[in-house]
């Protein structure tokens, strides 16, 4: 197989416009395209295709599709491979932060839990789109490590598995449980501070002893994580706001219970590129008063925490807009469905060729209208690549565009179905433009077809 035909049969897989017939005949080859597997609303007839496929890894690219259904997916937990049942289990890796995966049925995730082979129970332990029903349940099961994660979902079970928990007979399941419980009690706490590898989550989030809290401020243990207990006293705090360690500082400044005045007399300095990541504000990001609060401070990194709620207010947003902070853009662009359109651009400008530059770019509310008039003719190619977007570009400017000296300006123009059709059949004889040519959903079904015989896959 040619390599250009490679490319030209993993751009076929994605099209939006393949017809089934020949969507069957590329999943059913031991060489379809990755793309085939993780398209979004698959018909019956390919899911039986998928499941019944003799190759393992066209399954397990299947059962870590983000765009399928987790019914679907779920089908998948009888596999004959381990490998594919532990990719089942684990589930989506999602880059896109947009993307929302579903978690498979709760009896679906109780038999993986109950697999004969343990990288199946752990992937499932470790996944991230359990549902809260099903980790509530693993409080009474006889796996300790199910226990241990139930116990990490502490304020969610009722209070009969909180005591099992805690009398657990398995040492970490007991301590996993203590540290859930020790945000409301201190004498566990107290027992938690004994232990080295729990004494840091515990100084962050239990509540304290006077006595536990200075004997840490004396002997300097883990200010940082003390610098954020909600029940440190406050001549605690004040003694903090002024410690010489610059994190420690930084802590303080980010307490919930500072006022504006208070918060900006404490000396701290934040990166200029640090990502926002304040807990309260972040367990805050749907309650209306938290973000206000987050969004209208002047410390930066209770702002970029609140630059990533879907749920700011329209001014509130267009405060965040007008921050002039580029990670408070970056994050409005992954975030908000109303981002105006002037920081998706900015974004666009200051880091074209990154993954936040594709996130402001594939947002909704990205510009289109008038882009070919302003960057048809640019110097930077990143900027003429925009002038595929306009609705009103012409076929005349998307052949032009396709035969662009940067490569991404042609492949964006090879995949848009407004490219001539004499130069879409010569795009996919070109590697570079291949895959976009064979993505292009005006390219005829004849082609498509051509695409699969030269790639070898079978009728």
């Amino acid at each position: 197989m040619v390599a250009f035909h490679a490319s030209a049969l993993d751009g076929v897989a994605r099209n939006p416009a393949l017809p089934t017939p020949l969507l069957l005949r590329l999943l059913a080859c031991e060489r379809g395209g990755e793309a085939a597997f993780r398209r979004a609303g698959l018909p019956e007839a390919a899911v039986a295709v998928i499941l019944a496929h003799p190759n393992p890894g066209a399954r397990i690219e299947f059962a870590i599709s983000a765009r399928a259904e987790p019914s679907q997916r779920a089908r998948l937990v009888d596999d004959r491979s381990p490998k594919v049942r532990a990719a089942l289990a684990y589930g989506p890796e999602w880059p896109d932060p947009r993307t929302r995966v579903g978690p498979l049925p709760d009896d679906v995730c109780a038999r993986l839990l109950d697999d004969s082979v343990p990288s199946v129970r752990a992937a499932l332990l470790e996944s991230p789109h359990l549902g809260p029903s099903f980790v509530a349940s693993l409080a009474t099961h006889r796996d300790p490590a199910a226990r241990r994660k139930a116990a990490r979902g502490w304020e969610k079970l009722p209070p009969g598995e909180r005591s099992a928990l805690l009398a657990d007979p398995d040492p970490e399941v007991r301590q996993a449980a203590a540290l859930g419980e020790c945000r409301r009690d201190a004498r566990v706490t107290a027992e938690l501070l004994r232990d080295p590898e729990s004494a840091a989550e515990a100084l962050r989030h239990g509540v304290l002893h006077r006595a536990d809290a200075e004997r840490c401020v004396a002997g300097r243990r883990h200010l940082g994580a003390l610098a954020e207990n909600p029940s440190l006293p406050h001549d605690l705090v004040e003694r903090l706001a002024v410690d010489p360690d610059e994190d420690v500082r930084l802590a303080v400044s980010l307490r919930p219970e500072l006022d504006e005045k208070r918060r900006m007399l404490i000396h701290f300095t934040v990166d200029a590129l640090t990502r926002g990541d304040v807990r309260w504000v972040r367990d805050g990001l749907a309650d209306p008063e938290v973000l206000r609060r987050a969004a209208t401070s002047a410390h930066p990194l209770l702002r970029r925490t609140a630059a990533q709620s879907p749920h700011l207010p329209p001014d509130l947003l267009d405060l965040l807009a007008r921050a002039e902070d580029p990670v408070v853009d970056n994050l409005l662009g992954v975030y908000h469905p109303d981002t105006p359109e002037e920081v998706l651009m900015r974004v666009y400008a200051r880091l074209g060729g990154t993954f936040s530059a594709w996130m402001a770019e594939t947002h909704p509310r990205f510009p289109r209208e008038g882009l070919a008039a302003r960057y048809a003719d640019h110097p930077d190619g990143n900027y003429r690549r925009l002038a595929v977007r306009d609705p009103a570009a012409t076929p005349t400017l998307i052949e032009r565009l396709s035969h662009d000296p940067e490569v991404w300006t042609r492949q964006a123009a090879a995949e848009d179905p407004r490219l001539p059709l004499h130069r879409l059949r010569e795009a996919l004889h070109v590697p570079e433009l291949a895959s976009s040519a064979g993505a292009n959903p005006a390219l005829p079904e004849d082609e498509m077809t051509a695409v699969l015989e030269q790639a070898g896959v079978p009728g």
